[in-house]
């Protein structure tokens, strides 16, 4: 599959989430300069390519919830990744005011190269 730029986009800004925070969907989406494509970020990250390491479990619903069904396989291997990294996973969500990924402007500008 052709790299869409797009998603290029959602990749690299995925990358930069760092271990043991989380994203929504939307923020991610944000940050690459994609506003309002939550639903674009949730494709990109299945499409991420095999030669490419993407934390798409770090990415979430806005309320904090694991997108996959709970119980699924998916989910549970979602929700083992992000403990882990100690982020806490209760009833499939994670409380974003303690885990969401908040970062600075120059964090921002130094990081993203698009």
């Amino acid at each position: 599959m052709k790299q869409n730029s797009q998603y290029v986009r959602i990749w690299r800004t995925a990358m930069q989430i760092p271990k043991g925070k989380v994203a929504s969907y939307g923020q991610v989406a944000d940050l690459a300069g994609l506003p309002g494509r939550a639903r674009l970020v949730g494709k990109a990250m299945g499409y991420v390519p095999d030669d490419m390491i993407v934390p798409w479990y770090r990415v979430l619903r806005s309320n904090g919830q694991i997108a996959f069904p709970a119980g699924s396989e998916y989910a549970e291997r979602q929700k083992g990744l992000l403990q882990e990294e100690g982020v806490a996973v209760f009833n499939n969500r994670v409380k974003l005011a303690e885990f969401q990924w908040q970062p600075d402007l120059a964090e921002l500008l130094f990081n993203l190269d698009y």
